[in-house]
């Protein structure tokens, strides 16, 4: 399957990305896992690896290699560490509205830090009161001569501890025309962070709450135009939030079907492995099937993201696919373990737990299948792979002999 949509080179950078997640990523989890802190030093690592800048151009010092690649690199780090996979989804979402909407300075002044590792970005659209619903939002930015005052609070921020940039979507007046986004360094007076909480899982990740009291911005930081922000915060989610989702939810799935068919595998029961037992063998069976298909629909949506062609009802699938079936595969793999998943020595509660944290954001489950019915019946209101086409189109991913080290700094 991988060879169909991809290429030797997909292969090769796969390796290294599973070979540096064995290498640096997994001996970490354990602490991650007491200690339910930000992996600040860890996060950086990863992003030095070039990896963030993945749909950057080369241009800007990126590696220009598209959305497939996007998924296989999130893929193989949340194999290891959902954690660390939400990670660089959350900051390639980030990638995304300056790629879309950034002025030619903005993308100039930012994504060559952003590809070499030294800016993580953050997307902040979600808040206390309105949730998921957009539209509801009440923070502001008010002009102000050459500059904007924001005021307001944004929650469930991917990367909200870590971040350097933050692009925030706010109002600046009335109705769906009435959203603007702008980017707002960290360092910014006006600006902090809530108190980070302890969450079921993905330790080592923030998902937290940014803080706006009249923090001034350059009117310069504005993206795009005023009146834009509905779609820099549409866009973002589904161009990159929905198949970045589904690449985390796909490599815990991946996880949890190794860690349980190894166990069918060593374990004996009635003196031969457990996996012959038929229950067994059974659950294995759905699983191993509902991997491959979760794999098929993730690869195939992104696959026509990578060609520029309309695919929102295909990246509303593979997120909703993947999601469940890799809740449904961890629960088997719980059922299969018995009473020792339940224990922290073995890694099945903590995929539990992680591939539970991936079911909200970019839309829950019943509002793919929401917008899925808008689909069949006629009624969604068009496409945004198909608006952002030129945007989204990638060259031909390098070739194998091509940046046979990552993009970036090694460190």
């Amino acid at each position: 399957m991988e060879r169909y949509f991809g290429s030797a080179w997909h292969e090769d950078l796969r390796r290294r990305v599973r070979e540096f997640a064995e290498r640096e990523v997994r001996p970490r989890i354990a602490e991650m896992e007491t200690s339910r802190t930000v992996a600040h030093e860890l996060s950086r690592l990863i992003a030095r690896q070039g990896w963030i800048g993945v749909t950057i151009s080369k241009e800007y010092g990126g590696m220009g290699a598209g959305h497939l690649a996007k998924t296989i690199i999130i893929e193989e780090l949340a194999r290891v560490s959902g954690a660390m996979g939400a990670m660089v989804q959350a900051s390639q979402l980030g990638v995304a509205k300056i790629i879309h909407f950034g002025s030619r300075q903005q993308q100039a002044s930012w994504l060559p830090r952003i590809a070499a590792g030294d800016c993580l970005p953050t997307i902040a659209v979600t808040e206390p009161e309105s949730g998921g619903h957009v539209l509801g939002m009440g923070s502001t930015a008010v002009r102000d001569g050459d500059e904007y005052v924001l005021n307001g609070r944004k929650v469930f921020v991917g990367n909200s501890h870590v971040g350097d940039l933050h692009g925030v979507v706010v109002r600046t007046g009335e109705g769906s025309k009435g959203l603007s986004a702008f980017l707002v360094e960290a360092d910014r007076p006006g600006f902090s962070l809530g108190e980070l909480r302890p969450a079921m899982g993905l330790h080592g990740f923030s998902f937290g709450e940014l803080i706006f009291d009249n923090c001034r911005v350059p009117a310069a930081n504005l993206l795009g135009a005023e009146g834009q922000g509905l779609a820099v915060a549409y866009s973002s989610s589904i161009l990159y939030g929905r198949p970045n989702l589904t690449a985390v939810s796909l490599g815990i799935h991946q996880a949890v079907f190794e860690e349980t068919t190894a166990l069918c595998i060593e374990r004996e029961r009635y003196g031969a492995p457990l996996g012959e037992l038929a229950s067994v063998k059974l659950k294995l069976g759905r699983m191993k099937s509902r991997l491959m298909t979760a794999r098929l629909s993730a690869y195939h949506a992104v696959h026509l993201l990578d060609q520029g062609l309309p695919c929102d009802a295909e990246l509303m699938n593979a997120k909703l696919l993947n999601v469940e079936t890799s809740v449904d595969s961890a629960r088997d793999g719980m059922e299969i373990h018995a009473a020792s998943g339940l224990f922290t020595d073995r890694p099945m509660e903590r995929y539990l737990r992680d591939a539970h944290h991936i079911y909200a954001p970019a839309g829950t489950s019943d509002i793919q299948l929401l917008r899925l019915g808008e689909v069949a019946l006629g009624t969604a209101k068009g496409q945004w792979s198909e608006r952002l086409a030129d945007l989204v189109r990638t060259a031909e991913p390098p070739r194998r002999e091509e940046q046979l080290e990552p993009a970036g700094h090694v460190g």
